[in-house]
């Protein structure tokens, strides 16, 4: 709700962990400071006598930082029901998967309203705003703080309009138009108006071009996580793709490509990481080096642009769960041998060293490889078409290749029962001999994954030998990295018409997954799907296919089908749900339910709806409802300036 979510009063409940956090959120290449552990205690209760020290803004800073990496993790522990997951579950990459729950989120289409948002779509709306909320903190105490020069108090403020900027960005994409609120409130408001889209985006552009002049370099920096002038530059990109100042957005990712420190990794660098290579053996490779939550923010790594720290056992790691949410349910009876019985069983290692035993190390996938239960699923295209280039499935392709160890197929698992003596030790596979289907639940326990991008090791379940569980521990994660750079930089290409500059910088991608198909002409779906294949769990798959909707339209180039598409009308006929329609196997297809429940989605779900507690809590105004959903009106009165949105806040 606007009037809590801004209140100033209410920020006093984000320094109750103040110790935690300001440790948490930020890493040094050789540890933390102790003088940024310290805060005067006395100062946690009053607003106004905390952010007037530079460790009360450190404290809302490192908030902010820590704060970004919730979209992935959520804010704390959590089973299932990532984020991230369901940005993804609105994409042409994924969909629900978990057969067994009545409330499964496939029917979207019909389901999701302003008073029913399933998963996470109400976490995006809150979280963002409460992210807006943390920025605002900062940019409206900044200059109450004794004892700051100028060109300090700059970088706080750089900082903290990325924050804002990423956050508005993101609501724009997702929710289209929003209440723009730019400080924290003296007092309660209830007469927020929306804002129109083209007006936060032309804000938050001019903040960014601000931004970048004022954050430092990241090798001007000892901290790791804190923002810098290379996350600035390519949140800028995203704002000239959107505001279609395509030479702009071209000019910031030619200096990072060519003129800071950053450099693609095609080599192998940092630890090698295999830890059960007797199940799962994976062949060194730079793909896999490069995921290794290890290597990702070390110095040796020269693509992180930016990196959300996450370490197991310490008070700023939260355990992802990565394998449990996005891995199969493999020791399930759903999946059988030919002969009947479970194909695959997880034993805990003290079911070893006698006759009897059921332990096998070479079979032990549940260290190797992670213990899923399959919350949402890949899709065919996302697993299989995809990778078709040049109407060749790419084998070369690091991203894709069980044979280095960085990809897993059903089929690439054994049968590892030992009683089971006809068929223990054969491959797993889908059919019998005769045709008949072995999986009694293909969506929840049969499917492939990146194995490279979602292992990350829980050490505390692993090398407890009772333990049957490897869920997926804490790790860091990858916020920004070149490889998006690279990608970006083509999207601008496309839209200028220079086809043969965007087709190298995707082949460029290519090249260092050793690929042996490459473009000779890139079409706006190519960029997409080559930002599937490098971006998986990286990306906001929805956000990002939602933005480059609106970047398509305003361009009026065609996407791969020969479509062109208008702003106004995104709503009812858009490029993200040509490829719902095309490229996703389940949604609006008709061919299988769960729990009575079939895969739909509609055409203005390209726009979340505007949550219906916020519009009832803005007693004084009407907000905006999305088109599409109950209370749309096109006549509710709207910004259209950001000015006008800013100006009102004082009123």
């Amino acid at each position: 709700m606007m009037k809590k979510n801004f209140n100033r009063y209410k920020i006093n409940g984000i320094l109750s962990k103040f110790l935690v956090v300001v440790f948490g959120a930020m890493i040094t290449f050789s540890g933390c400071k102790r003088s940024y552990l310290q805060p005067e205690p006395l100062s946690l209760f009053d607003p106004d006598q905390t952010f007037s020290t530079r460790a009360g803004l450190d404290a809302a800073m490192a908030i902010s930082d820590r704060h970004l990496r919730s979209y992935w993790t959520y804010f704390e522990y959590t089973d299932l029901g990532l984020p991230i997951s369901t940005e993804y579950m609105f994409s042409d990459v994924a969909v629900a998967a978990k057969t067994d729950d009545g409330g499964i989120f496939a029917d979207i289409a019909t389901r999701l309203t302003p008073t029913d948002m399933p998963e996470r779509v109400s976490y995006f709306w809150n979280e963002t705003y409460n992210g807006i909320k943390y920025a605002n903190t900062i940019l409206t105490y900044i200059d109450r703080v004794d004892g700051l020069d100028q060109a300090t108090k700059d970088q706080y403020k750089g900082r903290a309009l990325f924050h804002r900027s990423f956050r508005y960005l993101a609501l724009a994409f997702q929710f289209k138009d929003v209440p723009l609120i730019t400080k924290i409130l003296e007092s309660p408001k209830v007469n927020f108006k929306s804002t129109k889209r083209e007006a936060i985006l032309e804000m938050i552009t001019a903040d960014m071009e601000q931004a970048v002049q004022w954050v430092p370099e990241q090798a001007q920096m000892s901290l790791v996580g804190l923002i810098n002038k290379g996350a600035c530059r390519q949140l800028l990109i995203k704002c000239y793709l959107a505001t279609g100042q395509y030479d702009k957005a071209i000019q910031q990712a030619d200096l990072l490509i060519n003129g800071s420190a950053y450099t693609l990794m095609n080599n192998n660098f940092g630890t090698f990481i295999n830890p059960y290579s007797e199940a799962w053996p994976v062949t060194r490779n730079v793909i896999w080096d490069l995921h290794r939550p290890e290597n990702k923010a070390i110095n040796a790594n020269k693509e992180t642009i930016l990196v959300m720290p996450n370490r197991l056992n310490t008070d700023m790691g939260i355990k992802m769960n990565t394998m449990r949410n996005w891995l199969p349910l493999i020791d399930n009876a759903a999946t059988a041998t030919p002969s009947g019985g479970q194909a695959v069983f997880f034993y805990p290692r003290t079911n070893s060293g006698n006759a009897n035993a059921n332990y096998r190390a070479q079979y032990d996938y549940v260290r190797s490889l992670g213990r899923g239960i399959g919350h949402i699923r890949p899709t065919y295209f996302a697993q299989k078409s995809l990778w078709v280039v040049n109407g060749v499935n790419d084998a070369g392709d690091l991203r894709h290749s069980t044979a280095a160890g960085n990809w897993v197929t059903m089929e690439s698992l054994k049968y590892n029962n030992p009683a089971n003596t006809t068929w223990f030790g054969q491959n797993v596979r889908l059919r019998s001999a005769t045709g008949t289907l072995l999986s009694t639940d293909t969506i929840r326990n049969y499917f492939d994954w990146p194995h490279y991008k979602y292992y990350i090791e829980d050490a505390n379940e692993t090398l407890n030998t009772n333990e049957a569980n490897h869920r997926g521990g804490a790790g860091d994660w990858y916020f920004y990295r070149l490889a998006e750079t690279y990608l970006l930089r083509a999207e601008a290409k496309f839209y200028k018409g220079d086809i043969a500059g965007a087709t190298a910088d995707v082949n460029a991608i290519r090249t260092r997954a050793k690929c042996t198909q490459f473009y000779t002409a890139v079409t706006i779906g190519d960029i997409m799907n080559e930002r599937a294949r490098e971006l998986n769990m990286e990306e906001w798959r929805f956000t990002e296919l939602s933005r480059v909707s609106y970047c398509l339209a305003n361009s009026g180039k065609a996407d791969e089908f020969g479509r062109t598409y208008t702003v106004a009308n995104l709503a009812t006929n858009s490029y993200w749900f040509q490829r719902i329609q095309f490229y996703n196997d389940f949604y609006n297809k008709n061919k299988v339910s769960v729990r009575n429940r079939s895969y739909t989605m509609a055409p203005h779900n390209i726009s979340w709806p505007i949550p219906q507690s916020a519009i009832n809590a803005n007693t004084g105004n009407k907000l905006s409802q999305n088109q599409g959903y109950s209370g749309y009106n096109a006549g509710v009165d709207i910004f259209q300036t950001w000015q006008e949105a800013v100006a009102d806040e004082s009123k």
